[in-house]
């Protein structure tokens, strides 16, 4: 199986975690919500998937371009 990974585009906080393990995922649908400047930003998935694996809990500190979950194609 190809792996997926959904990547954040800003630093920030882990706001809400929208999927759990297992869900099938649309490309273009949010995985989760970071919070970064008094707004909320989604991770969107680039590729349809099933979600395998969540990288990080509600409350963490991410960075730009960090994987926060593995998809499989």
């Amino acid at each position: 199986m190809a792996r997926i990974e959904a990547k954040t585009e800003v630093t920030g906080l882990v706001a809400l975690i929208e999927s759990k393990v297992g869900d099938r995922i649309a490309a273009g649908d949010p995985v989760m919500l970071i919070d970064s400047m008094k707004m909320q930003i989604p991770v969107l998935v680039e590729e349809t998937g099933t979600l395998h694996q969540i990288l990080v809990t509600v409350g963490d500190a991410v960075s730009e371009g960090q994987v926060v979950a593995i998809l499989e194609k």
